[in-house]
């Protein structure tokens, strides 16, 4: 009996190692402002990981408005208590339509990407571009910000979320910022192809 609780045990400690918590930090972007929650991009990778045999939670903690100081706040208690074993950092944007200055948000993003390594978790940073009436010298020092982290961190990046469909008007809201529920499924095809080298079945 005393070996079969050691194989039982054996097998529970293989079955917790392998689930693991993926969790989202992020803005109105991932918190799927302006659509029902079930539709979320975060949402819908929730059922592509379920579908395709992968043992993961989604934890969306996103918020609509959060800033990357924001962000960096809120994040240490959040590593604590998810314990994730992939951080997925998207964050940057509201900082930009503040016009913020670049550096400021790159200290930000580097310490939540520093924090989130040290807690053990692997770490996607999904970055974003400025409109162009931002000017030239802005928009490029922000775009670059996130590649530049994803190097010398060497974490998984999606260089921009909207990808492939930033221009097809139809896809967003009346804002003219935030993608439609029709777009969140193009989103999840962005993000899948950089978190999947991360997945462990």
């Amino acid at each position: 009996m005393s070996r079969f609780i050691i194989i039982l045990f054996a097998i529970c400690s293989i079955q917790n190692a392998l689930a693991a918590n993926i969790l989202v930090w992020g803005d109105s972007l991932s918190a799927g402002y302006g659509i029902a929650q079930e539709q979320a991009w975060p949402q819908l990778l929730s059922r592509k990981l379920a579908a395709e045999g992968y043992r993961h939670t989604v934890i969306n903690a996103s918020i609509s408005g959060e800033t990357s100081a924001g962000g960096l706040s809120r994040l240490p208690a959040a590593l604590t208590r998810d314990k994730p074993s992939i951080v997925i950092i998207e964050l940057g944007a509201n900082d930009g339509l503040r016009g913020l200055p670049v550096p400021a948000m790159r200290k930000n993003l580097d310490a939540m990407i520093r924090s989130a390594q040290a807690s053990g978790a692997r770490v996607m940073l999904i970055g974003m571009r400025m409109p162009p009436n931002f000017g030239p010298v802005y928009t490029q020092k922000f775009q670059q910000t996130y590649s530049e982290l994803a190097q010398q961190y060497k974490t998984a990046l999606l260089p921009f979320m909207m990808e492939g469909f930033a221009e097809r008007s139809e896809l967003f809201q009346s804002d003219n910022l935030h993608p439609t529920a029709e777009a969140q499924p193009l989103i999840l095809a962005n993000v899948w192809s950089a978190l999947k080298p991360l997945l462990r079945k």
